[in-house]
């Protein structure tokens, strides 16, 4: 049995909590500073997490942020980190300072992202490291998860495939040992950078197969197209697959990792439905990106817009459109404002 400690209250952060507690480690969760109220409603409706609308078993520990420090100085084999992307300063400036001896627990993120930092591509592993070395911690040995695992499905135990990716593949091999169950079906990959590469850009390629039904034909019927929208969905993947290889490589990941859960499998799953792909749709049936924004997801995060805006003048100046013709087109039609156009003779 390990200690293991998830940092934020999320949906993502407290479904993992259950293949923790049924692999037996002593499983706790703590909310940020942000979180003390939603724990106190959590605990005061019995443990019904309104983002996963389940039951939190009572065998995980829930605490608020007053029990951060005694947590994290409490013999921790593990710190999950289930916070956002917005979040990953903050938690470097807590984690650095209660580890001021410069040695801290394994990371596991569960949170992805891809910036732009000195005009270089930075995943947010890349970045959490960066932040912690900046401010004193030297030895640091950070995990991802990848792969198709939706939050709420999780908490309710289905059947769940990811891949848990270190540089070192022992230490991805323990990990991902100390989570498989009967139900969360654990691999292993020393391809930290495909992995998280492939998980942070899917969500662009997410929207490109969201607009499938719009794209498919102008001169039909919207009753013939969502009967037949498939063809274009399944041609609209197989160019995502083909671009998300070359721009792994190009981030100096495994294009072989595309094709496992972290890319092939997590596309499957965004594009089937959630937030990029809706976007997507809206997209495809000729909005621009404010029009849709406005009109049908004003209040809505799309990570797939966010992150197309975040690194389209460096996508832009990388390639040409003849090699990403598909990722160029949805990621310019979200940053000019403009109907997305594809030119399908470049596909391949």
């Amino acid at each position: 049995m390990s200690k293991i400690v998830i940092i934020g209250a999320g949906a993502m952060g407290s479904a993992f909590a259950l293949p923790c507690l049924d692999n037996n480690h002593d499983i706790n969760i703590v909310g940020t500073h942000l979180e003390n109220d939603f724990i106190d409603q959590l605990k005061n409706n019995n443990n019904l997490h309104p983002g996963l609308n389940t039951q939190i078993p009572q065998e995980i520990n829930i605490f608020k942020f007053e029990k951060f420090d005694e947590l994290l100085k409490s013999n921790v084999e593990l710190i999950v980190l289930g916070i956002s992307s917005k979040g990953i300063e903050w938690v470097a400036d807590q984690l650095s300072r209660i580890y001021k001896d410069g040695k801290i627990p394994k990371l596991l993120m569960l949170t992805k992202g891809l910036s732009i930092y000195n005009n270089q591509y930075e995943l947010l592993v890349d970045k959490l490291e960066r932040l912690l070395s900046d401010r004193g911690i030297k030895k640091i040995d950070i995990s991802a998860v990848g792969g198709p695992c939706l939050a709420a499905g999780l908490a309710n135990r289905v059947h769940s495939s990811v891949v848990i990716a270190n540089k070192d593949i022992q230490t991805a091999k323990k990990i991902a040992d100390m989570l498989n169950t009967n139900y969360y079906h654990t691999s292993h990959s020393n391809d930290l950078n495909g992995v998280e590469v492939s998980a942070a850009i899917k969500n662009i390629f997410s929207m490109a197969v969201g607009a499938a039904k719009g794209l498919c034909s102008k001169n039909i019927s919207d009753q013939v197209r969502e009967k037949n929208y498939l063809n274009t969905a399944s041609a609209l993947i197989k160019q995502s697959i083909h671009e998300m290889e070359i721009f792994v490589e190009h981030l100096k990941g495994k294009k072989e990792t595309v094709k496992g859960l972290a890319g092939l499998g997590d596309l499957y799953v965004s594009s089937g439905g959630g937030r990029n792909a809706k976007m997507g749709s809206y997209i495809g049936e000729g909005l621009t990106f404010s029009e849709a924004k406005k009109t049908k997801m004003e209040k809505v995060t799309v990570e797939g817009a966010d992150l197309a805006k975040e690194i389209a003048k460096k996508v832009n100046k990388d390639f040409d459109k003849k090699k990403l013709p598909l990722m160029l087109g949805m990621i310019n039609s979200i940053v000019d404002d403009k109907k997305l156009e594809l030119d399908w003779e470049l596909f391949r």
